[in-house]
């Protein structure tokens, strides 16, 4: 299978996430889609149309950056491996860098999207009191504290 169309839809789709966007999910995600980040773990397309409202709530003006979307194969499955970034426009201007492993189905729709990033270093870090705890322990366990 040519996945490379079902992956140029799904990055056109998340570089353009916005409440009007989750209208369409069912183009993009399967029914019984898997997502996974390190707050949320669940299944179902009503269930990442939930993270992803929240998400947009609670970061306004948030926008994706793909840096690189990479093809392949795994077990016989179409996969794609993506590097992006994360920009909220609220008066704290978070960052986040990550990745995403996104697995398609037969018809090219996501069947799971699992992604990866540091809310210890990108985002804990930034709360007052926890940030000062954050950073302590970073330094703490540091190979190169040594």
């Amino acid at each position: 299978m040519n996945h490379a169309p079902a992956l140029a839809r799904f990055v056109a789709f998340f570089e353009k996430l916005d409440p009007a966007a989750l209208e369409c999910l069912g183009d993009i995600f399967a029914e019984e889609v898997r997502f996974q980040d390190p707050f949320n773990e669940v299944v179902g397309i009503k269930a990442v149309r939930q993270v992803f409202a929240h998400g947009l709530a609670s970061c306004p003006g948030m926008r994706f950056e793909v840096f690189e979307a990479v093809p392949t194969m795994s077990r016989g499955e179409p996969v794609a491996l993506l590097r992006w970034r994360m920009d909220c426009q609220d008066k704290k201007g978070l960052v986040i860098n990550g990745t995403s492993y996104i697995r398609f189905n037969p018809d090219g729709r996501v069947a799971e999207h699992i992604d990866y990033w540091d809310p210890a270093g990108q985002l804990y870090e930034r709360v007052p009191v926890l940030g000062s705890l954050m950073r302590w322990l970073r330094r703490r366990i540091s190979a190169t504290a040594l």
